[in-house]
């Protein structure tokens, strides 16, 4: 696992032919808070740098998301996720791969278009472009591989441990850039103080958050088979506060931010009050940013979980919650919980999104670090290391478990 993610981060740093590096970073020096800046973020900077993963794993992440909501919308797919067993998952897998193949070809000739057209070619012949994108997608399904490599062999989800490590690489740039400022004068070492203890603050907070969960008191019946009783036990049904973990801020940012990101493309609207409205460290962009956010944390909420579904399982299994009929009266109360906790996920995660933008306002320095996006980060770098923790301690746990038997 640590070769693959070592081999990542060379490829990290081997930019593809045709294109001018230079000239690229200082490109992108302005798009900071723009969906790009985002994709920039999500590939350790690969992304600014045109190199063969500029694209990391977003295609992947995009064709995975795009398959799941389908699997709501089509019936066949639903059926193959629900009832097709293990060969349903690899059929899922395989469409996903292939998805991915395809996000991976319009996004690699999406950015060849942007680099063309705003010079940054040594050549524009057919050739470069075929280079370009095809080093783009391949680079895109290489990563795929290497994260299922690691999902099958590895400790945790791969995906997810690229993602972490695309992130956590940057910490180090921007820690001797803060340096850097303090002993230029650049910025107040008080400030960067602050803004180090709140970070640590909001990851108690995210760790708090992430592991809170609401428990549901269930009571099986007792029931006699042959001359055996079963069921009588007490258990619980557990509802994650924040279930939708960190894609409501993701889906909330990519809207939010399309306005700032399509005016980029277009030099004459750089200083007109519409970008200046939606710029990210405005009150208009941040209201409507809280507002998307609570819009998908519900919508994602009730893609993952269904009552319905809930109520009649526990019924079938001769289950009930103490004081509510099973079925109907069953799934609307847990409707009635879910719909709570979402709130209060929903606004975890509206705080965390906010807090960068609120320290920018305060801080006109860091406007144009990309700091809107910091909550993203560390709600992705910390989900990431808990789940790790939780491999690792299930992985000695096997171990442990092994050596007994033998």
């Amino acid at each position: 696992m640590l070769f693959i993610l070592l081999l990542y981060r060379l490829g990290n740093a081997v930019p593809v032919p045709y294109v001018d590096v230079g000239k690229l970073a200082t490109y992108f020096s302005n798009l900071q808070n723009t969906v790009l800046g985002l994709y920039n973020v999500m590939s350790g900077s690969a992304f600014s740098r045109a190199t063969i993963f500029a694209l990391s794993i977003q295609p992947y992440i995009n064709a995975s998301i795009i398959i799941q909501l389908l699997t709501i919308a089509i019936p066949a797919l639903e059926r193959l996720q629900k009832e097709g067993g293990e060969e349903g998952k690899k059929k899922l897998a395989s469409i996903t791969r292939y998805s991915t193949l395809l996000i991976g070809l319009i996004m690699g000739f999406s950015y060849y278009i942007l680099i063309k057209n705003n010079g940054m070619l040594v050549d524009t012949g057919v050739w470069p472009a075929i280079v370009i994108i095809a080093s783009f997608t391949a680079g895109s399904c290489l990563l795929m591989w290497m994260g299922e490599q690691i999902t099958e062999f590895g400790i945790g989800n791969g995906i997810s441990m690229i993602l972490f490590v695309s992130i956590v690489s940057r910490f180090p740039t921007q820690l001797a850039t803060s340096i850097r400022e303090v002993q230029d004068g650049q910025s107040q070492w008080w400030a960067q103080a602050l803004l180090l203890i709140g970070a640590l603050a909001m990851v108690v907070l995210i760790v708090l958050v992430t592991q809170a969960e609401r428990r549901i008191p269930v009571q099986y019946a007792k029931r006699v088979v042959g001359r055996k009783m079963y069921g009588g036990q007490s258990t619980h049904l557990p509802m994650k506060v924040n279930m939708s973990g960190v894609m409501p801020i993701i889906f909330a940012q990519s809207i939010a931010s399309l306005p700032a990101t399509v005016a980029s493309f277009v030099p004459k609207w750089s200083n007109s009050w519409f970008v200046k409205a939606f710029d990210t460290n405005s009150v208009t962009y941040a209201v409507i940013y809280f507002l998307l956010i609570l819009f998908f944390a519900y919508f994602y909420s009730t893609v993952q979980f269904n009552p319905i579904e809930v109520a009649n399982n526990l019924k079938k299994n001769g289950g009930f919650i103490p004081g509510f009929r099973p079925g109907k009266a069953t799934s609307e109360f847990i409707q009635k919980v879910l719909t709570k906790i979402t709130f209060f996920g929903a606004l975890y995660l509206a705080i965390i999104a906010l807090a960068p933008i609120i320290v920018s306002r305060f801080m006109p320095e860091y406007t144009k670090a990309g700091i809107s996006f910091g909550g993203t980060s560390v709600i992705i770098v910390v989900g990431v290391a808990l789940d790790t923790i939780k491999q690792l301690e299930a992985q000695m746990l096997m171990r442990h478990y092994k050596g007994f038997l033998e």
